[in-house]
């Protein structure tokens, strides 16, 4: 639910094809890459089906609330409502990679190359908390007339955090918007004091097209008291490339 109320998705897709997203060492690039992710679009129907996934998921960003760092929702976030929130249309996950794919090409990884794996089989046995990289939804920003226009939230959870997962993600993003239909993504709150956030996002081609003063009432490093931070409006355009 949006302030405009429901918001459909653009096109009605029930999967698009798995990729594979990693990291080459920046000193030599002919190596196998040193961490890799996979990238599965799922609905709330199919993460159903996944023993765990969903809990995990909502028990992650119910935390990410809880620390009110990032998003602007406060107060409990109850299981339901993360559903209703961030299963509202289309969602991707990704999950840490144990051995590098053969069907994955090192020359197209950079670009997400498509590969035949099923989320179930590249967890393994391990569990959702050791395996998963992170994950984010997308749906269109604005209803009608503007809803090729979509936003995004990305969630890391603090176990997968600085090893480089955030930045793979985000290019994975960068790939599947378009192939769901939209034609530009706006992120109407990223904080100016997250500025890694900032920075990969200008790193992808993203531009600032406003500031809004005050935007979060958001709490200090510390946890023990809060102040008004300042947000980025940011945008990037998908037909011009």
């Amino acid at each position: 639910m949006s302030a405009y109320g429901e918001i459909k998705r653009v096109l009605d897709i029930s999967a698009l094809p798995t990729t594979v997203w990693a990291r080459f060492s920046p000193i030599d690039e002919n190596t196998e890459p040193d961490r890799y992710i996979s990238v599965h679009h799922l609905t709330l129907a199919t993460a159903s089906a996944l023993p765990g996934l969903l809990e995990y998921l909502g028990a992650v960003f119910a935390k990410e609330i809880e620390d009110g760092l990032t998003y602007p929702q406060e107060g409990e976030m109850m299981q339901k409502t993360f559903e209703e929130y961030f299963f509202a249309a289309d969602v991707f996950v990704g999950i840490v990679g144990q051995s590098f794919p053969r069907t994955a090409t090192r020359e197209r990884i950079r670009t997400g190359d498509q590969v035949r794996l099923d989320i179930d089989t590249e967890r393994g046995q391990r569990t959702w908390e050791d395996c998963v990289a992170g994950y984010y939804y997308i749906k269109p920003n604005y209803p009608g007339r503007s809803s090729h226009i979509c936003n995004a939230g990305f969630v890391v959870p603090p176990v997968q955090r600085n090893k480089g997962y955030g930045s793979l993600l985000s290019s994975s993003y960068v790939h599947y918007a378009p192939r769901l239909g939209y034609q530009a993504s706006v992120f109407n709150l990223v904080y100016v004091n997250n500025v890694a956030s900032v920075r990969l996002w200008e790193k992808l081609g993203f531009t600032k097209a406003g500031r809004i003063p005050r935007a979060g009432r958001l709490r200090t490093a510390d946890g023990l008291s809060e102040e008004y931070v300042d947000a980025w409006l940011i945008y990037k355009s998908f037909i011009e490339e």
